[in-house]
């Protein structure tokens, strides 16, 4: 399939911060395949395995952590990828790295580095992410990081559009390889970040109906919601309630796919180059305004009934207080992490709490866990309510 002449183009990318020798190069891949390759390869993309989506270490094997979340936002952004001609390889490389800057515990865990570190610059997940993929993970004997190219760092430093006052850690890293924070992003990185809400938005309730924290009589109030669910029953009036509601999220995703699909080619209309959708102004790829109430409206609820669940926040607090506690076990006394972070673990500020604040996101939850338990002599409790 030819690409559109708005598409990212491997053999034009802009390069990576530390130039490379193509001399035995392992296959005939394309730059943003190469991209992908790294990301799949490394240990921060291993550790999503172990670390919250919606629900904190649970015991269900059901349930999605963040690289099952990651492989399902590339699913879906390959398909939009592919159907509005754009590079499938950047797009899927953007939807599986998305995540990679979360710490143990999700937002709760983000919440309390973030306090811990307010006065050295404090934490952010996304920026977080770029700083994990070009300085923290060292696979390499030349250079720093994964050395991924100008196009999928760019993608991922503007995951919610144009970066108009960046934290200290995506300061610093477009101070070394400067991505253009004031514009937006490609369109594969656009849609990168459209996949992840129908992921999440979906996916979430699909987890929250399996632990009883959603019911489908709340879901049924949002209405159009309850038009896909009269259509479900229409059609399959005999199914078993469970495969139903998995025809729902179904639904649900197919539904929201193809209304961005549509309306971003109609966002396309008179644009002919990459230039012309980083220069925009605004977000070309996005859902028509009837689509983006609605999806609203959807993640308004799922705030208020999942994410803001009495038990799910008592769980986060419970949380915060395991990162809390790790994060000032470690500043008091270094020598509490493993050697090779410890021996290099600064004297002063800003850096050490930034150590250790790069040594706490890497975690996963049940690393996090057996940490505390090794310092504080008990394995917290009430930290699983599935």
């Amino acid at each position: 399939m030819s690409s559109a002449p708005y598409a990212a183009d491997p053999s034009r990318s802009r390069g990576r911060e530390f130039p490379e020798k193509r001399g035995g190069a392992r296959g005939p891949r394309s730059e943003f395949q190469r991209d992908r390759d790294r990301i799949i390869h490394s240990i921060a993309f291993r550790r999503l395995a172990g670390k919250t989506q919606v629900f904190i270490a649970p015991d269900g094997d059901h349930y999605r952590v963040r690289l099952t979340h990651s492989l399902e936002v590339a699913q879906i952004g390959r398909v939009i990828a592919r159907t509005l001609c754009l590079d499938e390889d950047l797009t899927e490389a953007l939807c599986l790295a998305h995540d990679i800057g979360h710490p143990p515990f999700g937002h709760a865990g983000e919440d309390a580095l973030n306090e811990a570190t307010i006065d050295f610059g404090g934490f952010d997940h996304n920026a977080h992410c770029l700083r994990t993929l070009m300085r923290l993970e060292r696979p390499y004997c030349d250079h720093v990081g994964l050395n991924l190219t100008w196009e999928l760092l760019e993608g991922l430093a503007k995951h919610n559009g144009p970066v108009k006052q960046p934290g200290w850690a995506l300061a610093e890293l477009d101070r070394d390889f400067p991505l253009e924070l004031q514009e937006w992003s490609s369109l594969e990185g656009q849609v990168a970040a459209l996949a992840d809400d129908i992921a999440y938005d979906n996916h979430d309730i699909d987890d929250g109906l399996r632990a009883g924290f959603l019911e489908l009589d709340q879901l049924l109030a949002l209405d159009f919601v309850a038009d896909q669910w009269r259509d479900v029953e229409r059609r399959f009036p005999d199914a078993p309630r469970d495969t139903q509601l998995r025809e729902l999220v179904r639904g649900q995703i197919g539904l929201m796919v193809n209304d961005l699909i549509t309306q971003t080619r109609r966002n396309l209309d008179g644009q002919n180059t990459i230039s012309d959708i980083r220069e925009a102004g605004r977000q070309l790829a996005c859902f028509s305004p009837e689509m983006a109430v609605q999806e609203r409206q959807l993640k308004a609820f799922m705030y208020e009934n999942l994410y803001y669940h009495s038990e799910q926040l008592a769980t986060s607090q419970r949380a915060k207080d395991v990162i809390g506690g790790l994060f000032g076990a470690y500043h008091a006394d270094s020598s509490l992490m493993p050697a090779d972070w410890s021996n290099n673990a600064p004297e002063h500020e800003p850096g050490r709490s930034r150590h250790i604040l790069d040594f706490i996101a890497g975690m996963t939850d049940r690393y996090a866990m057996n940490q505390y338990g090794k310092i504080f002599g008990k394995t917290p409790e009430g930290l699983s309510n599935v």
